[in-house]
């Protein structure tokens, strides 16, 4: 059978290893999954690859497939982030980071915890249909233009190095993606968390519809007995 894989969301250079570690467990389990996993480079290559019909496996954003890619998917597992700050269970946050301010913890509710004053500053944004990098600030801010007045970055990564070299004021970035940049991104560590976005269901697994139901079951099992939940 002719297929892709991609697990473009986390996939940085440092963490390439563990991106095909987990790949490569997976295969273990279902062994007619392609060999090599597919890299994409850009945005556009990305929501390309989520509507090819050959797309066996990948992880997508909720914004995406709110708006258009939910038809031409199905859902097979949703991760956990419990092993993260600002992760519990299936949901997330992100972090909302700044060059100043008062640092703010996890909240403890589900709701949002946001600094005063962010109307009138320049956020950075990954994507227009990013939920943890746009659409949940356009919610949590009840602010429907923040897209028009955003600094456009492409990337998480991107964003932070943009509040850092001070071509935005701010971004909000998702836990995981703080987490590993805390770890292996330099601008990172002159930044300060000032809030935090509300929880929301995390970055689903994800196949096309056209992959047959048996193979679609297996890879869901899989991915459960790998640690996801249930879709």
């Amino acid at each position: 059978m002719s297929a892709r894989a991609a697990l473009p969301m986390y996939d940085w250079p440092e963490l390439r290893d563990q991106v095909d570690a987990f790949y490569a467990r997976l295969r273990g389990l279902v062994p007619d999954l392609p060999e090599t996993l597919t890299r994409v480079e850009t945005e556009e290559q990305m929501h390309a690859l989520w509507r090819a019909p050959d797309l066996v496996l990948a992880q997508s954003c909720w914004g995406p497939m709110q708006s258009g890619l939910g038809a031409h998917v199905h859902v097979l597992a949703q991760p956990h982030y419990d092993d993260v700050p600002g992760g519990r269970g299936t949901r997330y946050r992100s972090a909302l980071i700044m060059r100043t301010g008062q640092p703010c913890a996890v909240p403890l509710t589900d709701g949002a915890c946001l600094p005063q004053g962010l109307a009138q500053l320049r956020p950075a944004i990954n994507a227009p249909d990013s939920m943890s990098g746009c659409l949940a600030l356009m919610l949590d801010m009840d602010a429907p233009d923040l897209a028009q007045r955003a600094y456009l970055t492409g990337s998480h990564r991107a964003s932070i190095r943009a509040v850092a070299d001070g071509k935005a004021d701010f971004a909000a970035i998702d836990c995981r993606s703080w987490a590993y940049a805390l770890s292996h991104e330099p601008a990172a560590q002159t930044l300060i968390v000032t809030g935090w976005t509300a929880l929301r269901p995390g970055l689903p697994f994800i196949t096309s519809r056209h992959t047959p139901p048996p193979l679609r079951n297996r890879l869901a099992q899989a991915l459960v007995q790998l640690g996801a939940a249930p879709a």
